[in-house]
């Protein structure tokens, strides 16, 4: 099946190259000449520009956007509808809001462009594993783009499955980040337990080699951890920052328009945020507070 792409950074390029060993034919197209050079390397066809790129392709035509979410993606929808035709499809495989996604399906669909959002989650292991794809939009449209989703999914039959109307797939997939969050930070609680418990003088590498196996909480996020501490026991060179992509964060509002009492999900991200917050004031306004009213010592920042 042909297919335009739009984005080739490191997890949309390892999209195209499984897209191309599964013999589907790829004309792409991305600013950064270094990924368009990796394209072409790989047995790609490199657009110069949208235009040429949406000329490339027989109708009806299939576009799938690999971008960052928020103004980029309306960017670059404005740029290309004007180059689709009725009955071409544009899928957004991004991490955008569920809610943004159900705008330009509506918009899209004024025009007769069907609009796919594909909450798509494997990262940089993608490539070797698949991509585990939570599809939203019009069934005949996802039933058209079948063979990409098979062969971009672990398999045929597993990893994908069409979730719902336009913003469904998005939706599921922001849930699926939440989730993400409260895991990462109940493991990295657990090891840090584990790692301040001098007195044992845990092997790390070890536990998490053990839970691999058998263990109910076994999972790829374990694997991760194990292969880390494998190769880097104590952490050296990894500042104690976390970043976050928005994915919590709209899980967190989506929750509290619900009515739905989500505090794991919530504490992780506020831990994600505190991580940034070297010289957090509230948490100086509690030991001066303590102080005051119990005249317990202060630990004093060295002077700049």
């Amino acid at each position: 099946m042909d297919l335009g792409f739009v984005g080739l950074g490191r997890m949309g390029g390892n999209m195209v190259e499984r897209l191309l060993r599964g013999g589907h034919r790829v004309w792409a197209y991305d600013t950064h000449a270094e990924a368009a050079q990796r394209l072409t390397s790989i047995g790609g066809s490199k657009a110069d520009s949208l235009a040429s790129l949406t000329q490339s392709l027989a109708p009806p035509r299939a576009v799938w956007l690999m971008i960052p979410s928020g103004p980029p993606v309306d960017q670059t929808i404005e740029s290309l509808a004007p180059l689709l035709q009725q009955g071409d499809t544009l899928i957004d495989g991004g991490n955008s809001n569920y809610k943004d996604s159900m705008r330009r399906a509506a918009s899209l669909r004024a025009r007769g462009i069907d609009f796919v959002d594909v909450g798509t989650s494997g990262g940089i292991w993608g490539l070797r594993e698949g991509y585990s794809m939570m599809i939203g939009g019009p069934k005949p449209a996802v039933d058209r783009l079948r063979p990409i989703f098979e062969t971009l999914a672990p398999s045929a039959q597993t990893g994908w499955g069409h979730v719902g109307p336009s913003g469904a797939g998005h939706f599921v997939k922001m849930v699926h980040n939440g989730i993400e969050y409260g895991m990462m930070q109940a493991y990295a609680e657990g090891f840090s337990i584990l790692e301040h418990k001098k007195d044992f003088s845990l092997d790390l590498r070890q536990v998490a080699e053990i839970w691999r196996v058998g263990s109910v909480v076994r999972s790829w996020l374990l694997d991760l951890i194990a292969a880390e501490l494998g190769e880097n026991p104590g952490l050296d060179g990894i500042a104690p920052v976390v970043a976050d992509s928005g994915e919590g964060r709209w899980t967190v509002a989506e929750a509290v328009d619900l009515d739905v009492p989500a505090p794991v999900i919530t504490l992780s991200l506020i831990e994600r945020l505190s991580s940034r917050d070297n010289q957090s004031f509230s948490r100086r306004l509690l030991a001066a507070m303590r102080h005051q009213f119990g005249g317990h010592a202060i630990e004093s920042t060295p002077k700049k």
